[in-house]
């Protein structure tokens, strides 16, 4: 399969995000935004990877329902993700607004690793560009 070399930057840059949450696990220093923006990014330069690699053409948006949706409609089952919407917050609104995730619980960091873990190595098989260990 020829991949196209928009989807190997996306998911190349996907993984540098990714690799900035591990960087952040257990690190006090890092705030839940700055956390939760490297997530939001990782999984948002997977999701654009997908569908460069279906060959769909995709809109300038953070918002990850957009994403999924589109691959959605373009017949991929991508059921196992849309609890990443969640994410979608912090693309901008959670680093600009002040006291926004004031009463918000503590980011779950591991949880979080994980789940953009499993988008990222479901993209990468399926691009053949997995580049996790």
């Amino acid at each position: 399969m020829h991949v196209p070399d928009h989807a190997q930057d996306l998911l190349l840059l996907a993984g540098k995000d990714f690799d900035a949450l591990r960087g952040m696990l257990g690190n006090p220093l890092f705030a839940d935004e700055i956390f939760g923006f490297h997530a939001q990014q990782a999984i948002e330069k997977s999701l654009k990877a997908w569908l460069a690699v279906r060959s769909v053409a995709f809109p300038l948006t953070h918002d990850l329902s957009r994403l999924l949706g589109l691959l959605e409609e373009n017949g991929t089952d991508v059921s196992a993700f849309w609890p990443l919407v969640q994410y979608t917050v912090f693309a901008v609104q959670a680093r600009y607004e002040a006291g926004l995730m004031a009463n918000e619980p503590p980011i779950d960091r591991n949880a979080v690793i994980a789940d953009v873990e499993q988008l990222l190595r479901t993209v990468g098989r399926l691009t053949g560009l997995n580049r996790l260990p």
